[in-house]
């Protein structure tokens, strides 16, 4: 038998509009390519901000994360139901960015909402589906995402470069703040998301976070990572930060 696969373009994260728009826009060409149908949901940003109130300052993979997960996975099962599909799935759970059992998680409990709908769990963070994800990334020379893609993630993540002498993160056009652009090697793109250096980026993160919106404590915070990139972001061997 074969099965139906469309993919369910429902972010509302994904912030500015601009970077909103360049991945959805690659996320398009590339199903009219290998002729998947493409559903474009709307761009309901006031939604998802009224959703995360009171979690603006929440670490990566913290509760926000979480809340955000739920948010887009009840809307695609929603949708799942609604047009008889037997499964849900996300890209989410691809990246070594995100807390796997955090994304799964989600996922459950979005398709234990409906009769006859099942999220899919698989095992994609592993070596082999890693670089499977970047010989397809290099082969359609896709854009490199340098940070999650909300505002909370972009503020972090441009926090986090500038205490280690990293350039800030761009938002479209032929140059990345770090390294390159677009995915064009698949052994390099993949050791870019090595468990080492996203639990480095991690370990940070999470301290700088129990600052919260205390300013003049999150700059002390980020002196303690002054300096300690900055010869490598001169020659460009700071990898993995524009891997998302």
């Amino acid at each position: 038998s074969v099965n139906e696969v469309v993919v369910f373009f429902y972010n509302p994260n994904i912030h500015p509009r601009k970077e909103y728009e360049i991945r959805k826009e690659e996320n398009k060409e590339y199903c009219k390519r290998i002729g998947v149908e493409f559903v474009d949901v709307d761009y309901d940003v006031e939604n998802w901000y009224e959703r995360m109130k009171g979690l603006e300052y929440d670490p990566e993979r913290g509760k926000r994360c979480t809340e955000c997960f739920d948010m887009r996975m009840e809307r695609t099962a929603l949708y799942a139901h609604e047009y008889g599909f037997q499964a849900i799935a996300t890209t989410n759970s691809t990246s070594r960015w995100k807390d796997e059992r955090q994304v799964d998680e989600s996922g459950f409990r979005a398709a234990d909402k409906y009769d006859g709908i099942k999220y899919w769990r698989y095992e994609w963070q592993s070596d082999e589906m890693t670089l499977r994800k970047y010989q397809i990334s290099a082969n359609e020379r896709f854009y490199k995402q340098e940070y999650c893609g909300c505002s909370y993630s972009l503020r972090d993540s441009n926090e986090w470069r500038r205490a280690n002498g990293i350039p800030k993160i761009q938002i479209g056009g032929e140059e990345a703040g770090l390294g390159d652009r677009y995915f064009s090697n698949a052994l390099v793109d993949a050791l870019e998301e090595s468990q080492d250096v996203v639990d480095e980026f991690f370990s940070q993160a999470e301290e700088i976070a129990k600052a919260g919106k205390d300013i003049k404590e999150r700059k002390k915070l980020l002196k303690v990572y002054e300096h300690r990139r900055k010869n490598e972001a001169v020659d460009g061997s700071a990898s993995g930060l524009n891997n998302w």
